[in-house]
């Protein structure tokens, strides 16, 4: 499976928040298999959002896109998720009522803050999905995410983004494996052998260099478990190998 990150805010951009979600999609996705291709970060803007997603949604398998899914004028993300994918926007009565239920508790619960800041909820607008849109509604999220055709939209607040991600994490598993090496040897020594070893096996390979308290890294990825465990033993008897650090988690 292949797949393409779209991340969107302004506030990416300008450097004033830290793009966090591209990078846990990314190593989540690899490690159940499936391959990251694209990641693209854009910004609040309804007319670039809808053809990056018109195109990607052709052009691979599955497409995720995070962005701002509440009432606030900036939070374009939905809206230009259906205007992309031809759809128009639909109420979903079984969602308006949960959020009417879920802001009257938090009316009932924060009477001081409601009063303070005269707060005002836009429930249709948070219950809106493209048509026929399947809905992903966590606890940690206003306003829900959604799976319509192969495109996955979730939040942008990193946790709750993470939170839906969990809910469909199981649709985006592929036949891609890894196995890493870890080497004390500069990555100027290794070149013969990197290149080598995809001559002699079908895999594909990448080298991190190492830095002054931690090892160099050598990540081997295929879709055949015994031709990807080959060339790990095939490289392994080449160059000087170490155990993975303690804080690794590959």
């Amino acid at each position: 499976m292949n797949v393409a990150i779209v991340t969107v805010g302004d506030e990416l951009l300008a450097g004033t928040t830290t793009n966090t979600n591209a990078a846990w999609l990314a190593e989540q996705l690899t490690d159940r298999g499936a391959t990251v291709e694209r990641i693209l970060t854009i910004p609040d803007d309804r007319e670039l959002i809808a053809a990056t997603v018109a195109d990607w949604s052709e052009d691979f398998d599955a497409v995720i896109v995070t962005g701002g899914l509440g009432g606030t004028p900036d939070d374009v993300t939905i809206e230009a998720v259906a205007a992309g994918l031809g759809r128009e926007m639909v109420v979903r009565e079984e969602i308006y009522d949960s959020l009417t239920e879920k802001a009257r508790r938090f009316r009932e619960e924060n009477p001081d803050l409601v009063a303070e800041y005269d707060l005002e909820i836009d429930l249709e607008d948070a219950a809106s999905l493209p048509a026929g849109a399947r809905p992903i509604v966590v606890e940690e999220a206003w306003a829900p995410g959604c799976v319509v055709g192969n495109v996955s939209v979730f939040a942008g607040i990193p946790e709750e983004m993470r939170a839906m991600f969990r809910e469909v994490a199981n649709e985006f598993a592929g036949d891609v494996d890894s196995r890493t090496l870890y080497t004390p040897a500069p990555e100027g020594s290794l070149t013969a052998v990197l290149e080598d070893v995809t001559d002699e096996f079908d895999v594909a390979v990448g080298s991190y260099p190492r830095g002054e308290d931690r090892p160099g890294r050598i990540r081997l990825a295929g879709g055949d478990p015994d031709v990807l465990e080959a060339a790990t033993n095939w490289i392994d008897e080449r160059i000087e190998t170490v155990e993975a650090p303690a804080e690794s988690t590959d």
